[in-house]
C-alpha cells in the first residue's frame, strides 16, 4: 500500500475507502468477485477479465509475490483490484517480484485494506455492477465519483473478445513423444481460435502430441480450412456472447464441415449460440476454483474453476434440434442448475463453460482434452 486514501465507487451510491494498492488513479470496471483462496497471478493476467475490477474473496492477497511463470497472457487484463489484508512480503522461492510492483509496473489501479467480506456480499445480493476505483489526485467528492461510474458502457452488449485476441497466427508446437511421435511429427493439428486464450490452454493440447495453431477471433472459415485442421477449438474470452455473430458464423461454418470441435467458456456460449441456444447475464456468476459441476450423461461430478458473467440457456438433459443434428445440456452447475456444457448427440462438437486448462485450480476435467483427442481420432 502507498498510504494514500482511495475509494471504491459502486453503481448503486455505495463506497468502500481504503488506501491505494499497485497504481494510483482511476479505473473503472465491472466490481466481480472471485472466491479463489490461491492463483491471483492467473487471474489477473486472464484476458476474461478485461474491463472487470476484481475483488479478491480470500482475506490475505500477496503472499507469494510474482514470478515470470504463471501469467496466462502478456499482460494484466483486469480493471482494478480489490484486497483486504496484502501481504506485506512475498515469500515463495519462484517470486521475482512483488504483486503491487507488478500492478505498478503495469499501471493497474487497486485499492487495499477495505471490509471485502461485506463488499462480496453487497455484490452477491445487488448483483455484479459497474464500479470505480479512485486514489491521488482522481478523487473527487462522491457524486463526481458516481458520475463516472455510472456514464462508462455496460458489460451488457460489450464486444471485447477482438479487443484481446492476437493480432496473428502463432504456432505451438507438440512436445515430448505421443503415440511414438515428436513434436516434428505431430499427433493432430487443432487451430484454436483465441478469443481471449490463457497460455495454458494451446500447453495442454502440446502435452497430448497436437501441434496447435493460435488465430485471431476474426479469422474466416477459409484461413482455417487452409492450415489443414484435425480439429477447431473455441477459447475462452471477455464481454457479451450475444455480439459475436462473427464467432457464431464460424462456428457454425466449422460445424457443416463435420469437423471435430471443443470448447471452453466463452467458446461453450459461442457453440450454444451457433445450435440455436439464447445467452443472459448472470446475476454476479461464477468465478472461483471450487465449482461443481455434473456431467448429465455419466452422473460424473468434477470440482471445477470458472469465471464467466454470462450463460447459456437450458436444463439438465435438455434435448433440441439443430440444423447439424440433434443436441443436448450436457452439464449444469450442481449448485444452480446454470447450464455448465453443450454437445451434438452425434459426438463432433461439444463444450464446457468451466476451465478444464485451469492452472492453480483442480484438474478434474482435463480428461476432457483427451476426449477431444479421441473425437480427432476417430474423425
Amino acid at each position: 500500500m502507498t498510504g494514500q486514501d482511495a475509494a471504491l465507487v459502486l453503481e448503486d451510491g455505495r463506497v468502500f475507502r481504503g488506501s491505494a494498492y499497485g497504481a494510483v488513479g482511476q479505473t473503472l470496471g465491472e466490481a466481480v468477485f472471485c472466491t479463489a483462496m490461491t492463483g491471483y497471478q492467473e487471474t489477473l493476467t486472464d484476458p476474461s477479465y478485461h474491463r472487470q475490477i476484481v475483488v479478491a474473496a480470500a482475506p490475505q492477497i500477496g503472499n507469494t509475490g510474482w514470478n515470470d511463470e504463471d501469467d496466462e497472457s502478456g499482460k494484466i487484463w483486469v480493471a482494478g483490484y480489490v484486497v483486504r489484508d496484502p501481504a506485506r512480503r512475498a515469500s515463495n522461492w519462484r517470486a521475482t517480484g512483488t504483486l503491487p510492483e507488478a500492478m505498478q509496473r503495469q499501471d493497474i489501479v487497486g485499492i487495499a485494506g477495505i471490509d471485502t467480506r461485506a463488499l462480496v456480499r453487497h455484490l452477491r445480493t445487488r448483483g455484479s455492477m459497474k464500479a470505480g476505483i479512485f486514489s491521488g489526485a482522481a478523487l473527487a467528492d462522491a457524486d463526481e465519483l458516481l458520475g463516472r461510474v455510472t456514464g462508462q458502457p455496460s458489460m451488457l452488449g460489450a464486444d471485447l473478445a477482438d479487443e484481446v485476441s492476437t493480432d496473428s497466427v502463432y504456432t505451438i508446437e507438440a512436445v515430448g513423444a505421443a503415440g511414438g511421435k515428436g513434436a516434428a511429427d505431430p499427433r493432430f493439428t487443432v487451430v484454436a481460435v483465441d478469443l481471449g486464450i490463457k497460455t495454458n490452454t494451446p500447453r495442454m493440447f502440446a502435452e497430448r502430441g497436437m501441434r496447435v495453431h493460435v488465430v485471431p477471433s476474426n479469422t474466416s472459415i477459409d484461413q482455417i480450412l487452409a492450415l489443414n485442421p484435425d480439429g477447431v477449438f473455441l477459447s475462452n474470452g471477455p464481454g457479451d456472447p450475444a455480439t459475436q455473430d462473427g464467432a457464431v458464423a464460424l462456428t457454425q461454418g466449422v460445424l457443416e464441415r463435420g469437423l471435430p470441435l471443443f470448447g471452453i467458456c466463452f467458446g461453450n456460449q459461442i457453440l450454444g449460440r451457433a445450435l440455436g441456444r439464447k445467452t443472459y447475464k448472470m446475476k454476479f456468476g461464477h468465478r472461483g476454483i471450487n465449482i461443481p459441476v455434473i456431467e448429465h450423461g455419466t452422473g460424473r461430478i468434477a470440482i471445477t474453476a470458472q469465471n464467466h458473467g454470462f450463460a447459456l440457456e437450458g436444463e439438465q438433459g435438455e434435448q433440441f434440434d439443430t440444423p447439424f443434428g440433434k443436441a443436448e445440456v450436457s452439464h449444469v452447475c450442481a449448485n444452480d442448475g446454470t447450464v455448465e456444457g453443450v454437445r451434438l448427440i452425434d459426438g463432433r462438437a461439444f463444450s464446457v463453460q468451466y476451465h478444464p486448462e485451469a492452472a492453480a485450480g483442480p484438474h478434474d476435467a482435463a480428461y476432457l482434452f483427451d476426449r477431444f483427442a479421441g473425437l480427432m481420432e476417430g474423425a
